[in-house]
């Protein structure tokens, strides 16, 4: 199994991609969320010049927030100052576009986009909607090398659903899935395999493990202040879920867990605060898996921690790894917190036990 990391963009972003490539992580995945974090293409650019194996991945991009030749367009470029190195991410989005309160873009919508994109980096004409008109479009200048659409590109999907995830199997594209709980993940896996099968796929599936914790010392409670660094903005992803649910009619795809119910109903009653009151998503999601708001850590208890994220001791998340890699996920990704990048090191030590 493979490791990666994950990373809320920063400008910066390739230092924390560098030490990453030191360690022996195969894939730095950087986070296309505008509202909250920096341009990832700019911090990827940056990246690949200060990288020379390391691969570099948009985990995941949101295809609404850009147009399809722009995006065609930054891959290539990127292509080029990392040839063999870029993976292309992409989802019908949550955290990007509920920070501005929308909910997932449609899947028929997200695959339009992707048949164009590809099709724009395979140097084919492609006809395709452009401020209500049809038009053909090309990448015309390929030939004068300021761009790199020769060299493969891996195209990877983040798919929860099932026609999503045919989607994926259909494109024979690599798989990106977020979660926490180990069994769920294996019944994902499953499902997908069979998406795979059906499609007629013959090439090995590659399926990406993205999650967020920390690694705990012996005896360390869950809600301990690095704990809450490193794990909490995981954890307050079930209250900002719950909060778009109840405030904007969005849908929350996580079941409420009984055990912290309380400090669920706790938050949305606060959330209904929140000013501007025709807005609530710009606060409920300041802060989404970067950092915890004073106001939301009340609310984060050291079950919530437990049960939302990757958060163990260094034998408990090997034996969980182990167990995704034994389902047939190929690489493992944790997210880093701003300001706990150190937090790689942790994570670099449990890899080295599956190499």
């Amino acid at each position: 199994m493979e490791f990666g990391i994950a990373l809320p963009t920063d400008a910066e972003s390739w230092k924390v991609a560098a030490r990453a490539e030191e360690l022996g992580f195969r894939t730095a995945w950087f986070y296309d969320t505008q509202m909250l974090s920096a341009d990832c293409f700019v911090a990827m650019g940056a990246a690949a010049v200060k990288t020379s194996r390391i691969r570099l991945g948009t985990g995941v991009l949101i295809p609404s927030n850009r147009i399809a030749a722009v995006t065609a367009n930054a891959f290539a470029t990127l292509n080029k100052l990392a040839p063999g190195r870029v993976d292309i991410g992409i989802g019908t989005g949550f955290t990007g576009r509920r920070a501005m309160g929308l909910g997932a873009m449609k899947l028929k919508e997200f695959e339009e986009y992707t048949r164009v994109m590809l099709g724009l980096l395979a140097g084919e004409i492609v006809e395709t909607e452009i401020e209500g008109q049809r038009r053909k479009i090309r990448l015309l200048n390929p030939e004068l090398g300021l761009i790199d659409i020769r060299t493969p590109m891996r195209l990877h999907l983040a798919a929860a659903g099932p026609r999503a995830r045919a989607l994926t199997a259909r494109l024979g594209a690599g798989w990106i899935n977020f979660f926490s709980d180990v069994p769920a993940a294996v019944a994902m896996i499953g499902e997908m395999r069979e998406a795979w099968t059906a499609a007629g796929q013959a090439k090995p599936l590659e399926a990406t493990a993205f999650v967020l914790g920390c690694v705990l010392a012996e005896g360390e409670p869950y809600d301990s202040p690095r704990a809450l660094a490193q794990a909490g903005p995981r954890a307050a992803v079930l209250l900002h879920r719950a909060a778009d649910e109840a405030l904007s009619g969005l849908p929350n795809i996580s079941p409420l867990p009984e055990s912290v119910r309380r400090e669920v109903e706790g938050y949305v009653k606060l959330a209904r605060s929140f000013e501007p009151k025709d807005a609530p998503w710009l606060e409920n999601h300041r802060g989404h898996l970067m950092f915890l708001k004073e106001s939301e850590k009340p609310f984060i208890s050291a079950e919530m921690i437990r049960i939302s994220s990757f958060t163990a001791t260094e034998a408990e998340l090997k034996r969980r790894i182990g167990d995704l890699r034994d389902a047939g996920y190929t690489e493992f990704t944790v997210q880093l917190v701003p300001g706990q990048e150190a937090a790689i090191e942790d994570w670099g030590r449990i890899m080295k036990a599956f190499r």
